[in-house]
């Protein structure tokens, strides 16, 4: 099982858009193609309460607070517990799946979401997970660094926000200009 694929789901969910069925379906790759033929209406409001109490996580790991990230995700574990069965077609195609057959694509797609943010956390530690330090930005992001020093969830959001602290050192390093057309005392 890739664990941290599961453990991407998870963050594909808190950084996706759920406004609608769309938003939704959008969020499954070609792999998960029968949950986005499945997905329906009525599973937007697992989806969304999902994706908050998941940020929540995200929330609890980037400000140390270990007990809480746990908490939160032992109870999810519970609320979307993982009941492994082996799938395929034939001998080349085992697979493992999280739930046991006939479960919904939320329960499927959430169960593996967080167990593998699960498994991620007893691995490398709820520091690893990471809230974009860009204030224009919030994505959430899992820490591969070597040093656990990553601060941003893209370079685009770390060149943007380092441009905007260079040109902010540019503007305070320029000694004002007196206004020509101010009145002189």
């Amino acid at each position: 099982m890739n664990f941290d694929a599961y453990a991407r789901t998870g963050v594909d969910l808190v950084n996706a858009r759920l406004d609608d069925l769309d938003d939704l379906r959008a969020i499954f790759c070609d792999d998960q193609e029968w949950m986005r033929d499945e997905v329906a209406e009525r599973d937007l409001p697992t989806f969304r309460r999902a994706q908050k109490r998941l940020r929540d996580v995200f929330e609890y790991g980037t400000s140390g607070r270990d007990a809480e990230a746990v908490s939160e995700l032992n109870s999810l574990l519970e609320a979307f517990p993982v009941q492994p069965r082996i799938s395929g077609h034939d001998s080349s195609d085992w697979h493992m799946h999280v739930t046991s057959r006939g479960a919904s694509v939320s329960s499927e797609y959430l169960a593996g979401a967080v167990w593998g943010l699960s498994v991620w956390l007893c691995e490398y530690g709820s520091a690893r997970f990471g809230v974009c330090a860009d204030d224009r930005c919030g994505n959430v992001y899992l820490d591969t660094s070597s040093n656990c020093c990553r601060r941003f969830c893209s370079e685009r959001c770390a060149t943007r926000s380092h441009v905007a602290a260079h040109r902010a050192r540019k503007r305070a390093a320029v000694p004002s200009q007196p206004d020509p057309l101010a009145p002189v005392p």
